[in-house]
Parts: C-alpha cells; structure tokens; sequence
C-alpha cells in the first residue's frame, strides 16, 4: 500500500509532507482541477459560467458526477486545456491523460491546486480571481453524505480552534475512490480544507474502499495533530 501526505498550517504557516512527488492516478480528486480550469477558461473569455455550466459544477464537486466531468472538461478545452490550466495553476507534476480518472497526480501539486482555492487572498498573481475561489470553495463544502469522509475526520484534531482561523471554518472537501481493474486494489484519495489546515492525502493498494478510507483518515488526523503542534510547541 502506498500513502502519500501533504499539509499546511494557514494560521502558522508551517507545511509538511510524506511522499510528495509520488504519482498516483487522480480517480475523482480531478474534478477540483477541472472547475478551475473552466473557471480559468470562462475569466481569459470574460464571462462567467453559464447556467447549465454551473449546473454541472455543482453535480460535479457535490455528488461526484461522472458524465458532468467530461462535459466540464470538453468545456475547459479538454486533455490541452487541462494542462494548460496545470501549469497556470503550479501544477508541475501533474498531467492530463484521455481518460479523466486516470490523470497522474500528487499530494504536493495537490497541495499546490488547495492553495490556490483557499490561501490566495493576499497574492496579486493569483491564478483564479476570488469570485472562483469561493465559488469553487464553497461547492466542495456541500459534498452529499456519504462522500464527506476523508480530511474531515481531522475537524478538531489540531492544537487550536476554527474561530482563530484565518480562512474560515468548517470542512471543504473532494474525495476520490477507484477501483484498479489490473489489480483489483482501490486508490483512494482526500483533498480539501478543514478548519484551517490545507490537506492532501492520496493513497493506493487498498483491498477495499472501506480499508483506504480508514487509512486516510488516520493519517488525515495524525498530519493535521503534528502541524498544528509544531506551531503550538
């Protein structure tokens, strides 16, 4: 089983990591990169997503629709325009293949896309304007039940509370799940904000999706206790 693990503190500044650079394939944590690339898109052309575009979003990052991806990623300009938006966006290691599920990421690019969401108030370069970030920030924290584990099993793990944080409160989330057909062993990932730490865990060679979200969560909870303790400390 692999396991990777990247984190940063946005009250003290502080970010960690464990097997940044290695590769995994995305499974559904995409659907993150492919809303902004849209939303990257819709900006160069001056408009807004349209209605039936922001339909698609929210049945995309909320309830992980499969056929709303591949209509946003046509939309974004597809494998060019994804990549495209990878590297607008820091992404340098990451890269778009024809199936969208099986694009090859990692927890440090991932990172990288969750600062750009949520941590990018005081830079004049950033990538999406603020009206795309709390769009995009604010369907990841309206995940359907059933698909909010992952990085919220860290809520309240930290050595300080969400009223402190600068970024705002509560969960903000994308899990993706994907069994391997070669295999049979399940990849599975979290990414999203919770509380105030920024948080990428990805994962592969479960035997079953239950097995990888366990394992995500412990190591969601342990990454989240020693950031904030090294600032607390």
């Amino acid at each position: 089983m692999d396991l990777s693990v990247a984190v940063y503190d946005m009250a003290g500044g502080r970010e960690a990591a464990y097997g940044a650079d290695r590769t995994y394939v995305t499974a559904s944590v995409v659907k993150v990169a492919v809303l902004a690339a849209l939303l990257l898109r819709a900006r160069d052309a001056g408009r807004w997503p349209a209605p039936g575009e922001e339909r698609l979003a929210e049945a995309m990052i909320e309830r992980s629709d499969n056929e709303a991806a591949t209509a946003l990623r046509a939309a974004a300009g597809g494998v060019p325009g994804l990549d495209a938006a990878h590297a607008r966006l820091g992404m340098v290691r990451t890269a778009a293949a024809p199936a969208w599920g099986l694009r090859r990421t990692t927890a440090g690019d991932q990172l990288t896309l969750l600062k750009a969401v949520f941590d990018a108030d005081a830079r004049p370069d950033a990538p999406l304007d603020l009206r795309s970030r709390r769009y995009l920030a604010g369907l990841m924290g309206r995940v359907v039940p059933g698909q909010d584990w992952g990085v919220s099993a860290a809520r309240g793990a930290g050595a300080w509370t969400s009223a402190t944080s600068r970024c705002g409160d509560g969960v903000a989330l994308k899990n993706g799940w994907l069994p391997r057909t070669e295999s049979g062993l399940w990849v599975v990932h979290s990414v999203g904000r919770v509380d105030g730490c920024l948080l990428a865990v990805l994962s592969d060679g479960h035997a079953s999706k239950e097995e990888g979200i366990a394992r995500v969560e412990e190591a969601a909870v342990d990454a989240v206790r020693r950031i904030t303790g090294l600032r607390r400390g």
